[in-house]
C-alpha cells in the first residue's frame, strides 16, 4: 500500500482494486471516529442509498460486521447508524445533491465515488455541510476510474491519497479468485485499473495516446536483456506545487526495437527528492547513463543528481526543434 500527503488533511482518498479492502478500511475508520474522536454527525453516502445499505452498512464488511463488544444500530427506515455513545451516521444517496442542503456534518464516508452519477455536484454539496467541529473530514473509498470527480481529487496536493492493489490483500481474499482474475485481466486496462488500483485516464490531444500504449505492451521478459538503458530526466518549469511535473523515465534498446522500461515521473517534489528517485532508478536497472534536457534548468538539475552521489555518468542535452 502507498500514499501520500500529510497528517492536516481534510480528505482522504483512498483508491484501490477489487477486493483490496476499500470498505473495511471506510467503516474502521468511522467507527474509530465516532467511538474514540468524538465524531457526533456522520454522511454516509453512496451510489444510490441501496449501496449504502448493502455495502457500507449491512455489507460483510460495513459497519454492522465490526462486532467489537457493541454492535452499532442499524435502523433502515430512518437511514441512521446509532452508535452507543450517541453518534449517529446517516445515509444518502449520491442521486440526489440536494438531499445535503441543509443537514451539517462533522465527518464523512464516500464510497465509490466513481460511480457516483453525479459526481462533482453531491462532493460540492457535502463539502459545504462539512462544517461542524474543530476539524471536519472526509474518507473517500473508490475504485479508480477518470471522472471529473477522481482527477480534482487526484490533482489537489491537499488530499492524502492512499493506493492498494487487489494483490495486496490476497490473506483475506480466495485464492481461485486470485488466479482467475490474475490469468484473465493481469496486464490489461482492465486490469490495471481494477486489479492493481491505478487511475488511468486518456490526455486530450496526447501524441501517445492511451490505446496506442495499450497496443505496444510487451511481456516484461521481452525487455530482460537490453543492449543498452538510460534514465532521461525533464527537470521541472518553476517551483512549489503548481509547478510541472518532472518527467522521469527509464529506456533501453534491443536490437531494433526500444522499450520504455519504467515511468517513475513526479510532482511537487523538491529537487533533491526527484533527484534522488532519478539516481535509485539508473542504480536499480544499471543504466549507462542519466540524460536531462537542459533546456529548462539543466545545470541544476546537474548538480542535483551529483549530491546524491550517482554513480552514473551524466549528459545535458538541448531540445532544438519541437515535438
Amino acid at each position: 500500500m502507498s500514499a501520500n500527503g500529510g497528517h492536516d488533511w481534510r480528505t482522504w482518498l483512498f483508491m484501490g482494486g477489487r477486493g483490496a479492502g476499500k470498505t473495511r478500511a471506510g467503516a474502521e475508520f468511522i467507527r474509530f471516529a465516532a467511538l474514540f474522536e468524538g465524531a457526533r454527525r456522520i454522511a454516509l453516502v453512496g451510489p444510490t442509498f441501496a449501496d449504502v445499505r448493502n455495502v457500507m452498512v449491512e455489507g460483510e464488511s460495513g459497519l454492522l460486521s465490526l462486532n467489537y463488544g457493541t454492535r452499532p444500530v442499524w435502523q433502515p427506515s430512518r437511514g441512521r447508524v446509532e452508535f452507543s455513545n450517541g453518534a449517529e451516521a446517516f445515509a444518502y444517496s449520491a442521486e440526489d445533491p440536494d438531499s445535503l442542503r441543509g443537514p451539517q456534518f462533522d465527518l464523512a464516508w464516500c464510497d465509490e465515488i466513481g460511480a457516483w452519477a453525479r459526481g462533482e455536484a453531491v462532493w460540492d454539496m457535502l463539502q459545504l455541510a462539512l462544517r461542524l467541529g474543530d476539524h471536519p473530514r472526509c474518507v473517500a473509498t473508490t475504485t479508480p476510474r477518470p471522472t471529473p470527480l477522481i482527477k480534482r481529487l487526484v490533482a489537489d496536493r491537499s488530499v492524502y491519497l492512499t493506493r492498494s492493489a487487489t494483490e495486496e490483500n490476497r490473506d483475506n481474499l480466495s485464492p481461485a479468485f486470485l488466479a482467475h482474475v490474475q490469468r484473465r485481466y493481469g496486464g490489461s486496462k482492465l486490469g490495471r485499473q481494477e486489479l492493481g488500483g491505478e487511475l488511468i485516464d486518456e490526455v486530450e490531444g496526447a501524441l501517445w495516446t492511451r490505446s496506442l500504449i495499450e497496443r505496444c505492451r510487451r511481456p516484461i521478459s521481452e525487455a530482460l536483456d537490453l543492449d543498452r538503458i538510460v534514465v532521461a530526466v525533464d527537470p521541472p518549469a518553476g517551483k512549489g506545487p503548481n509547478a510541472d511535473a518532472c518527467g522521469i523515465i527509464a529506456a533501453g534498446v534491443a536490437g531494433p526495437k526500444a522499450f520504455v522500461v519504467a515511468d517513475m515521473t513526479c510532482n511537487g517534489y523538491s529537487p533533491a527528492s526527484w533527484a534522488r528517485r532519478a539516481v535509485d532508478l539508473a542504480e536499480q536497472l544499471r543504466a549507462s547513463e542519466i540524460i536531462v534536457e537542459a533546456n529548462q534548468g539543466g545545470e541544476m538539475a546537474r548538480y542535483a543528481i551529483e549530491t546524491m552521489g550517482a554513480d552514473v555518468p551524466i549528459r545535458l542535452v538541448r531540445a532544438i526543434r519541437d515535438k
